[in-house]
């Protein structure tokens, strides 16, 4: 992999690790309900079961998902549910601490098989494994392109999490809890929308 690729792939990594999406939207609000030390086994579990994900991706396993009817429309109606159960559970959190100990954050086994189920996901890793991965060197490209995403993925992950985080001193009435929730539930309900009207055999 040539230096000019390997700076077009952190370039197109970068963008996509730190837009608004599911992964970024569910570890702010975690972020501002329990605060970064209790929200890291969910970062740690996008930092590297992403990675992973599109390791494997890159290897073939996106052959599979491509040439599949079955499987794509089974993961966008899986991936849909789970992502509208999220949203719902996003706009109606409350106040940070105000669940009482009821509510806690991903654990880091939760959060790397989220990866395998969300939509939005599979198509990023696709596209990038079909324009960056070298069929000549697959072991060598694919763990290439993995590393890259584990460093974007972390650090994504992690500025996500500490503006939650920050939000919590602003986040003290119910207006501004609300206002903020909903906020992070709308981002989850566009990648629904998103994911529901696109071709996912990219």
């Amino acid at each position: 992999m040539t230096i000019s690729t390997l700076l077009s792939l952190f370039g197109f990594a970068m963008v996509a690790g730190w837009t608004p999406g599911p992964n970024n939207a569910l570890v702010a609000t975690s972020g501002a309900q329990f605060g970064f030390r209790r929200t890291f086994p969910h970062v740690a579990g996008i930092g590297i079961g992403f990675p992973f994900m599109v390791f494997c991706i890159s290897l073939g396993l996106g052959a599979i998902f491509q040439q599949s009817a079955i499987v794509r429309e089974t993961l966008r109606f899986v991936g849909v549910v789970v992502l509208l159960w999220f949203a719902w559970k996003v706009a109606t959190s409350g106040k940070p601490n105000a669940q009482s100990g009821r509510g806690r954050p991903f654990t880091f086994l939760e959060s790397a098989s989220f990866q395998w189920i969300n939509p939005k996901g599979w198509i990023m890793a696709i596209s990038i494994s079909s324009q960056f991965a070298d069929p000549a060197r697959p072991v060598f490209s694919s763990t290439v392109i993995a590393s890259v995403f584990l460093f974007v993925g972390f650090s994504s992950a992690s500025g996500w999490t500490l503006f939650g985080t920050a939000m919590q001193r602003w986040l003290t009435t119910d207006a501004r809890a609300n206002a903020f929730n909903w906020t992070m539930a709308a981002m989850l309900l566009l990648s629904v929308f998103l994911i529901a009207s696109s071709r996912l055999n990219v």
